[in-house]
């Protein structure tokens, strides 16, 4: 999730563990500084952008080293504080604050490899968007509440219906992907029982809330995108489909590079060729079609081999997908967003 968000369930907790243990605005400090230590790993530079990217929440977000520094981190708290009759206390306080990031970030899309040194997966269920103002609102009020004074329920409030919304957000993705099972595209549908199928269903939900999901399935020569709001006034997929050039992946899958992304996205990429002269590979997972936020130029010499480092491509701004955004969520219309600027653009002609 967002750093507002860390900081804002690490205050939220802190305060629910020591209550009035101590001062209440020295728990919420206490909460939001450590809260924000997981994701300081973004300082370390790994060399290239694919890199800086897979490798980000790794270690530093791992619950069994997270674990392991909980004790040094609250110890290191009393000796501020000069209050060591409380370690017990602020151990819980100072461990739960550290593993509660990196499991709200699993529930995103990204990827969390919070399992190691055991294993490497990257972990990440998309039923919450990174930024989600009904998640992180409520942490904030609740805190804000008991630091002005009120009473310590405020914050357990806050604590409790930002954790129902996330809940509710892990339901309506279960919802939304057997309706996405049952009405595949036509072209995959008979592919799906087939022997030896990659096809590969995605459902994720979309920015700022968990109403609106994009539906993405994935298979050797073609990728769809489908959306469904909890809003819909019928429960119909407008699948539209992408090409994803076959041969031109055979040709690739094995460059570094390549390898990389694709694992870490569990194959939801797609490789293109700009030119002669580069190649791109997406991250179909984060974005929407035609925009996607870790797009990656792979550069090509005269022999056509990959050389040089991969250079990340800026996700293109649009006002009108804010729109989209709005009107889709509400179930005012059927449009995709490319078939939404593709009309906007015609309409402006």
């Amino acid at each position: 999730m967002d750093s507002l968000s860390q900081i804002a369930l690490g205050a939220a907790v802190s305060v629910a563990v020591f209550r009035r243990k101590q001062p209440v605005w020295q728990s919420a400090l206490l909460g939001a500084v450590v809260g924000t230590l997981p994701d300081l790993d973004v300082l370390i530079s790994h060399g290239d952008p694919i890199s800086d990217m897979t490798y980000h929440r790794t270690e530093s977000h791992a619950l069994f080293y997270l674990t392991l520094i909980s004790p040094l981190l609250a110890w290191l708290w009393l000796k501020i504080g000069r209050r060591p009759g409380l370690f017990k206390t602020s151990l819980l306080a100072v461990w739960l604050v550290l593993v509660t990031h990196p499991l709200l970030d699993m529930l995103t899309i990204y990827g969390t490899q919070l399992g190691l040194p055991f294993t490497d997966y990257p972990y990440g269920t998309g039923s919450v968007f990174v930024i989600d103002p009904l998640y992180t609102v409520p942490l904030l009020i609740g805190t804000t509440l008991v630091l002005a004074g009120r009473s310590l329920r405020w914050n357990s409030v806050g604590l409790l219906l930002s954790t129902a919304y996330l809940g509710f957000g892990l339901l309506a993705q279960q919802q939304v992907t057997a309706l996405a099972q049952s009405q595949l595209p036509s072209q995959i549908h008979s592919l799906s029982a087939a022997a030896g199928s990659n096809t590969k269903l995605l459902v994720t939900a979309t920015p700022f809330n968990t109403l609106l999901w994009r539906l993405l399935v994935v298979e050797e020569g073609q990728y769809f995108e489908g959306y469904y709001s909890l809003l819909d006034k019928t429960q119909t997929i407008h699948w539209q489909a992408y090409p994803r050039d076959a041969a031109l992946w055979q040709q690739w899958q094995q460059q570094p590079a390549v390898v990389r992304l694709h694992w870490f996205s569990h194959g939801f990429v797609t490789l293109t060729k700009q030119s002669d002269q580069a190649l791109v590979l997406t991250d179909l997972r984060m974005g929407m079609e035609p925009g996607y936020s870790f797009r990656f130029l792979l550069p090509l010499d005269a022999q056509q081999q990959v050389r040089g480092l991969p250079e990340q491509l800026e996700m293109p701004r649009d006002d009108r997908a804010f729109r989209w955004l709005y009107q889709r969520a509400l179930g005012n219309t059927d449009l995709s967003l490319a078939q939404y600027l593709q009309q906007s653009a015609t309409a402006g002609r």
